[in-house]
């Protein structure tokens, strides 16, 4: 099966290897977003699908704009593809271009469709606390992941699991399910079947202020925004930028699915800790752990935080470096610009 292969970022890479490396397919070129400057020197650097497609010696495309790009369309047309597989590319393809190849063109969504439709499923869904998510492939038509679904592999979400780590995961089963989708489409093996757009909801583009905590929510919902949004969370701290990347919401409910050392930590509170009402406020600090924060509903234990232009660091490192006491506040959000 001669494919042309659509993607960007490293969720796409384990796709496009997993294709290389199959006897029944020939990758005959890929189609990525242009470099972009990345890292602190904002030096150019290929997409991590451009490096792959390189080390095999393979034509790369890298249209500004794929609808109005005319020798990109003239290629396409004349490769003679059978599929176009898309992953996480991040440009919308034509009427035109989804008409190409004669088996269609195949995405492989973050996400099970219709649920969370658009750019960030997997950063939406663990935002919004869902239990499970997956991948679903599905035949694309010109709306935005509104197409015929294929097939669809799902895996649990574990409370301290974030957006890096499940995206790493579906990375994989995603692989996988492309394969046996693309190989069942050849032999007629599998019924596209429509999605109910009556259950759809959307994952839209992150903005900078989805980035923001605030402390007036509850424990479970800033856990959920820091893994979520992981490793960009941000909060003010003495006048100071921080990110917090790792947290723990302190509540019964959850504790099941908590490390041991950590099950327990509220009950081991002492009763003058956890009176206060100050959501932002730093009510304890736990020796060798860190410390742990009221919010608008329950507590959340800071497991690791970073300064800006520093390293990651764990809580209790937070508190031995700035030398935190009970007592101080988080600041209020600060508007983005």
């Amino acid at each position: 099966m001669k494919i042309v292969f659509f993607g960007t970022p490293q969720f796409a890479v384990p796709t496009l290897e997993k294709l290389l490396h199959h006897s029944q397919f020939q990758v005959l070129a890929v189609v990525t977003q242009p470099d972009k400057p990345r890292g602190r020197g904002n030096k150019i650097t290929p997409t991590p699908t451009k490096s792959v497609a390189i080390s095999h010696n393979l034509p790369v495309w890298q249209p500004q704009r794929i609808k109005k790009d005319a020798e990109t369309l003239t290629q396409l047309r004349e490769i003679g593809a059978d599929v176009f597989v898309v992953v996480a590319y991040g440009q919308i393809l034509s009427q035109e271009i989804l008409g190409m190849p004669k088996l269609g063109c195949v995405n492989v969504h973050g996400s099970i469709l219709p649920k969370y439709r658009g750019a960030a499923p997997i950063q939406w869904s663990i935002c919004n606390g869902e239990k499970q998510t997956g991948i679903a492939t599905m035949l694309m038509d010109a709306g935005m992941d509104t197409g015929a679904m294929l097939l669809k592999a799902t895996t649990p979400i574990g409370l301290l699991d974030n957006a890096q780590d499940l995206g790493e995961r579906l990375a994989v089963i995603g692989a996988d399910l492309l394969v046996e989708t693309l190989l069942k489409l050849e032999r007629g093996e599998v019924e596209p079947i429509a999605q109910d757009n009556s259950q759809a909801t959307y994952a839209p583009l992150i903005k900078k202020e989805d980035y923001l905590l605030d402390w007036t929510k509850s424990a479970i919902q800033l856990h959920n925004q820091i893994r979520g949004l992981y490793p960009n969370s941000i909060a003010y701290f003495r006048n100071q930028q921080l990110k917090i990347t790792a947290t723990a919401p302190l509540d019964s409910a959850y504790a099941h699915e908590l490390p041991d050392e950590l099950q327990n930590l509220k009950d081991k509170l002492t009763a003058d800790s956890i009176l206060s009402t100050n959501p932002g406020e730093i009510v304890s600090i736990v020796k060798g752990i860190g410390a742990i924060a009221q919010t608008g509903n329950g507590l959340l234990l800071l497991r690791e935080v970073q300064l800006a232009g520093k390293r990651p660091q764990s809580g209790w490192d937070f508190v031995n470096g700035m030398r935190l006491t009970v007592g101080e506040k988080f600041d209020s959000p600060e508007p983005v610009s």
